[in-house]
């Protein structure tokens, strides 16, 4: 990672927060010959103060046979990004760069039974498509769920560490964090703005 304790957000239900609001997260572990990688919507529980990310995935895909064989993961959660232009700064002469938002989990992923499995992919059925809907879990047909539930795996990941980077212009003066606020704001696209309201917070 790209790592200052200027980018680094101290606060760790922030950290929290933010893997909660960005929860399509990209899982990846080591396979044969090459990392293995997949993006999945997580569910993320906190227990006795340790951190769980659950989850299903679909069997024999070649993430999965990784993950059999090897069970330590890498979970990356990302947030806005975008192009800042060193025109912006009170000193334009230096280079341009990059604002965003990441955190970078590792843990151990264990899969699921059955009945965990049916469990997980009722979670995060009830948390997108909610509980009253007709396309609502406790809705669909035994059948369908019976079928689904026979290719697919429920895992759940014991996070042992997590690290982040907020780079937000921290190391740049005042002036010229407003400027990149104000010309992040012109923009008009919802990544600028989203950066731009993350900067705004901190000054």
């Amino acid at each position: 990672m790209y790592k200052f304790s200027h980018y680094t957000e101290q606060d760790q239900q922030k950290v929290i927060d933010f893997m909660k609001e960005n929860t399509f997260a990209l899982i990846t572990g080591m396979g044969e010959d090459y990392p293995v990688a997949t993006q999945i919507p997580l569910a993320i529980k906190i227990k006795d103060g340790k951190i769980f990310l659950e989850g299903h995935m679909m069997k024999k895909t070649d993430h999965h046979l990784a993950f059999e064989k090897n069970n330590s993961v890498l979970v990356l959660f990302t947030g806005p990004h975008c192009f800042v232009n060193a025109n912006w700064y009170t000193d334009p002469h230096m280079g341009s760069t990059w604002n965003y938002m990441t955190v970078h989990a590792k843990g151990k992923i264990t899969f699921m039974d059955e009945e965990g499995t049916r469990n997980a992919v009722k979670a995060v059925s009830d948390k997108y498509a909610g509980t009253t809907s007709e396309s609502a879990f406790d809705n669909l047909p035994k059948e369908y769920i019976d079928h689904m539930v026979k290719a697919i795996l429920g895992f759940t990941i014991e996070v042992e560490t997590f690290e982040n980077v907020f780079k937000l212009s921290q190391n740049r003066d005042e002036a010229s964090q407003k400027n990149i606020i104000e010309q992040l704001k012109k923009r008009g696209d919802a990544n600028s703005a989203a950066i731009a309201h993350e900067m705004e917070n901190r000054l």
